[in-house]
């Protein structure tokens, strides 16, 4: 059992969790910037900030968790913000000079920084027991909620405030809202109290990552995680694509997406609660139905209607899958093991997440909107059979009671 300096009170911990779920809230917030059209002097170039700041959160995932593993998850986060600070400050310097490298040197940094940002969820799996873990992983995940309503906002109050002094003034007060948002996060994180091992307890030693990504329940929760993330944006990505085409206007295109976001980050706060009821696997089974719906209705009909369905189904099928991967993950290693799998685990995602950014808009114009569904619903298919595949398993090799 656990001592008590290594285990905070309950109280104490749903304060950090909440600490937590408000960082992630003002990370989230960070990325909804779209910048880089107006200073590029080839248009052709115009995305790639975006790619670059995609291509940096890819690459330093895994260093980012093996740099917590040595400093700590505090001083880790801390590193991350103190990256986006610099990252925010070089991005308005380009502005203020329009040097379209500059900036992509600034998006590269503010890419480093986003690459910390998901750890937030398994930081808030090391300071809650076993018990209110799921919870715990899915409050953080809630602060997205905070992230969809402060970012549109932050995006259109912020675009004014520089109007007259410099020649890109519309992107330039976004920038600075988001080195203040960098700045209110690392204020926070001073706050941070995770715990670390026990003072005196047996370390066990750490297994090869082979071995560890051997368990069923470690390819079941890279798979959920990845297909989860990867068929969400895949879908998400291709929608105002193909609602434009159907010819839905900017207003209801915008409404779906709303409806979506509620989907992804409303169940939040009640998956974690579910998890303890119906069962981790039960949850991560009915992310990937509800995805599976959103495949059908989309292949159904193009109405408004059908959108903000499927769409809606898109997001519950993510939060569900996604937060139960999480914490599935949670139970594959040993202390000592957990920068290495965590970051294995978010690489994969994320690389894959990537590779679909890049396919959705590709495949929707070579081919249509039924081909990328069709594209879809296989890949949640065989997660679905995967994960009833480790319900079996663990059914036959449950000890008898």
């Amino acid at each position: 059992m656990a001592t008590p300096s290594a285990i905070i009170s309950a109280t104490k911990t749903k304060q950090q969790v909440s600490l937590l779920a408000l960082c992630q809230a003002l990370a989230m917030t960070t990325n909804t910037v779209l910048i880089g059209y107006a200073l590029a002097a080839d248009k052709a170039f115009a995305t790639l900030p975006l790619a670059i700041r995609q291509l940096a959160t890819m690459v330093t995932t895994i260093p980012a968790s093996l740099l917590m593993q040595r400093i700590g998850r505090c001083g880790g986060f801390l590193t991350g913000t103190s990256i986006g600070l610099l990252g925010s400050g070089i991005a308005i310097y380009s502005l203020a000079i329009a040097n379209f490298w500059i900036f992509t040197l600034a998006m590269a940094l503010l890419g480093i920084a986003n690459s910390f940002v998901g750890y937030y969820r398994f930081a808030a799996a090391d300071i809650a027991e076993e018990a209110f873990r799921p919870q715990a992983i899915s409050w953080v995940i809630a602060g997205g909620i905070i992230a969809a309503l402060l970012g549109p906002w932050l995006a259109t109050s912020s675009k004014d405030w520089f109007t007259g002094w410099f020649s890109n003034e519309l992107y330039l007060g976004t920038l600075v809202a988001i080195l203040g948002l960098y700045g209110l996060t690392t204020l926070l994180l001073l706050g941070l109290r995770v715990p670390t091992a026990v003072k005196g307890a047996v370390v066990e030693k750490a297994r090869s990552l082979l071995t560890i990504a051997r368990q069923p329940s470690f390819l079941v929760a890279t798979l959920g995680s990845t297909i989860s993330y990867g068929v969400m944006v895949f879908v998400m990505t291709a929608t105002p694509l193909a609602m434009e085409a159907h010819s839905h206007s900017f207003d209801q295109t915008a409404n779906v997406i709303q409806w979506h976001v509620f989907g992804m980050f409303g169940p939040s706060f009640l998956t974690g609660w579910l998890i303890k009821k119906l069962g981790l696997l039960n949850i991560i089974t009915s992310g990937a139905i509800l995805t599976l719906g959103c495949m059908a209705v989309n292949l159904t009909g193009t109405s408004f209607g059908h959108f903000s369905i499927a769409l809606l189904l898109l997001g519950l099928g993510w939060n569900f899958m996604y937060v139960g991967s999480t914490t599935l993950l949670t139970e594959t290693y040993r202390p000592s093991e957990k920068a290495k799998v965590q970051a294995t685990h978010d690489f994969v995602v994320f690389s894959f997440v990537a590779l679909v950014t890049f396919l959705s808009g590709r495949i929707f114009h070579r081919f249509n909107w039924e081909v990328l569904n069709h594209v879809s619903w296989p890949l949640v298919l065989a997660m679905l059979m995967v994960v009833l595949g480790l319900q079996q398993w663990r059914s036959r090799t449950r000890p008898a009671s």
